[in-house]
């Protein structure tokens, strides 16, 4: 597998809270010149770089990285988020509701924030480490019935980030119509070889970039 092709499947991230605004133009320039599949960063600055990038697919998070925000913020974020110029958004859901097996509220929040989606990416981010197996198939089968396009490991800021063991079992349960994407803990060329390999489509992470260019890697 190229470098290249390993890129095009990188949602390039930056989620610190001190982002700065030159470290997220850095982060843009590099996925425009190594063509990443998009840039993921803080939905305050989704309408800056879109105005300051042409060609350049944006996606941002909802109820990050908590995910307990009650879904009329998750909406009005995806909202703006959208107007602003993002292609794509990757919400987390409310574990506590997980954990309380109020699962129907989590269908309808996945639903709801599609609809403001509409055409545009949804990948709902379910946080594995605190899940039971049991839990994560119910999460399969729910994110396969309200139609988002991805599910998604973690998102890099819980107790751990993705395992191959849970990428298998996402396979067995999702529906043919949703992807899977990672994030969290791949630091090497090889681990994010073993991922697509095992049925990835997209990775989040900070390093694929420096790592595939030559640089010393930096985690997520």
């Amino acid at each position: 597998m190229t470098n290249e092709e390993i890129l095009s499947k990188i949602d390039h991230t930056l989620l610190k809270m001190t982002s700065s605004w030159e470290e997220i133009k850095a982060l843009c320039d590099e996925a425009l010149k190594y063509k990443t599949a998009s840039v993921c960063i803080p939905p305050c600055y989704v309408k800056p770089v879109s105005n300051e990038y042409d060609n350049l697919n944006i996606c941002t998070v909802v109820g990050f990285p908590l995910g307990y925000a009650i879904t009329a913020a998750k909406i009005l974020e995806a909202q703006h988020a959208i107007l602003g110029g993002a292609g794509e958004i990757d919400m987390v859901i409310n574990v506590c509701d997980i954990k309380n097996a109020h699962f129907e509220y989590v269908s309808a929040e996945i639903k709801l924030l599609k609809q403001v989606c509409g055409e545009k990416i949804l990948k709902v981010i379910i946080e594995t480490c605190y899940l039971t197996e049991n839990e994560k198939i119910r999460l399969c089968e729910i994110v396969t019935e309200a139609g988002a396009d991805f599910i998604k490991t973690s998102t890099g800021f819980g107790t751990a980030g993705a395992v191959l063991a849970d990428i298998e079992l996402f396979k067995k349960h999702i529906g043919s119509n949703v992807k899977i994407k990672a994030a969290g803990g791949l630091k090497t060329r090889e681990d994010l070889i073993t991922f697509i390999n095992a049925g990835v489509s997209r990775i989040g992470t900070s390093s694929a970039v420096k790592l595939l260019s030559g640089d010393a890697a930096v985690g997520y």
